[in-house]
């Protein structure tokens, strides 16, 4: 079996792809953006076949095509990021269907534990040389043109955002209490490291159009895995740094734990010397690695024996508000492995539980008090000869009409001081709350 070449036709001119999805919504309900001068911005066109997955529904999401899609020997190498498949959102509770021990909380809203649609189309631009490339897969259709022509109209200015109306921060002293707890199951031997995360949530004056808000959000708070997603009644819009896994049409299985972070400062020198800090830090170090190895022990349980990897180790890596440490863990894909095999062996990412995963499962469902929905789930994409790439949602509002909400979170160990803790998670937030607050 072979995978047909798409369609491609290159467009002259860098296009604004936020503006276009604002102006076709329903036509363009997804937009990946990378950062700097690396990757790809991706447009996904022409949804169909749309399905949501909910509580008990575990083997029809396993046995849906996009799940079983092929690893093909003799696949079309191509540089492109996608070339036809679909786009695929997972809920952090889709973890607790993977592992029913953890439990799973119920969502009165009913939001999808998976959500998938079919993607024929897209239009990229790759970062570093701003060439534009529309891609449609090659069934005869006039999806090229149709892309071309939205590019040559006279697109809309984004509409204004509303002004903020609330904004609510979870009580700090449940996160403290929540701290304290955890060290109690460590200190029994339950883990090591338990990711808490707390949460925000307000309204608009009216509701903002998603877009709007995803280009105030890229201003104030640019990273490499960034999405905006529209799902239903929902909208994801997200500035992640963390990528959860990717599958190369070589076979070869990646993850990119972040795991370590400090604040920046607006003065270089004193910044230098907190990336500095951050780098030299032992608690940090020490739990970096613990995660890089729980990541190693996910990617061991689907890769070949003896392929899995640490080809970059505690790099540091500087974000607008925060620096963070970074690795790079990879493996061999198995033979017979399928997509589904490789998300359940790898999600909810090690990053934002702890180790062991199973046993901060449960603990994170008993200390936080409400369904982390889109937060430190994922959204990505799969091609049709098997290939993926997905991110870690976090420094992600979930939009609903006027109301918004988003969680950030903090790594729990055993010498952790609570007030410190608190104060990196205030810290993640802070490039969503200036987007809510500064024009």
């Amino acid at each position: 079996m072979r995978v047909t070449e798409p369609d491609i036709r290159a467009w002259q001119g860098r296009p604004d792809l936020i503006r276009l999805q604002a102006a076709h919504p329903r036509r363009y309900p997804a937009l990946f953006v990378s950062a700097g001068d690396s990757g790809w911005d991706v447009l996904f066109a022409f949804p169909h076949d749309t399905v949501r997955f909910g509580s008990g529904e575990l083997d029809a999401l396993a046995a849906h095509p996009a799940m079983q899609a092929p690893r093909l020997s003799q696949v079309v190498t191509s540089d492109l990021p996608f070339r036809g498949g679909w786009l695929v959102a997972l809920a952090y509770e889709l973890g607790g269907a993977f592992e029913p021990t953890a439990g799973q909380a119920s969502d009165p809203d009913g939001y999808p534990l998976a959500w998938l649609t079919r993607i024929p189309a897209a239009i990229l631009v790759e970062r570093a040389s701003a060439r534009c490339l529309l891609v449609a897969e090659a069934v005869g259709t006039d999806w090229l043109d149709a892309m071309q022509a939205d590019l040559e109209s006279e697109l809309p200015e984004l509409p204004a955002m509303p002004a903020t109306a609330s904004i609510r921060e979870e009580p700090a002293q449940r996160f403290l209490d929540g701290v304290a707890r955890i060290q109690g199951y460590i200190r029994a031997g339950d883990v090591f490291q338990v990711n808490l995360s707390r949460g925000w949530q307000g309204e608009f004056a009216e509701a903002p159009a998603p877009a709007a808000l995803f280009n105030a959000l890229m201003h104030k708070n640019p990273a490499p895995f960034s999405a905006l997603l529209q799902l239903d009644d929902w909208a994801i819009v997200s500035s992640s740094p963390e990528r959860l896994v990717r599958l190369g049409q070589d076979g070869m299985l990646e993850t990119r734990p972040i795991a370590g972070t400090h604040p920046r400062s607006e003065d270089a020198t004193e910044d230098a010397a907190l990336r500095a800090r951050l780098a030299a830090h032992p608690k940090e170090r020490a739990e970096h690695i613990m995660l890089v190895d729980l990541e190693r022990n996910d990617l061991g349980r689907v890769c070949e024996p003896g392929s899995v990897e640490v080809p970059a180790l505690m790099e540091i890596a500087s974000y607008r508000h925060v620096h963070h440490i970074e690795s790079t863990v990879r493996g061999r894909l198995r033979p017979g492995v399928t997509v589904f095999d490789a998300l359940r062996a790898t999600f909810p990412g090690g990053t934002i539980t702890g180790c062991p995963k199973v046993r901060t499962l449960q603990i994170i469902r008993e200390l936080e008090d409400q369904p982390r929905r889109s937060y430190t789930g994922s959204v990505g994409y799969i091609n049709h000869d098997g290939s993926f790439d997905f991110n870690i949602l976090i420094r992600s509002f979930l939009l609903r009409g006027r109301d918004w909400q988003f969680r950030a979170g903090a790594g729990i160990v055993a010498d952790s001081v609570a007030t410190r803790e608190l104060d990196e998670t205030r810290a993640k937030a802070q490039g969503l709350l200036r987007t809510l607050v500064a024009p």
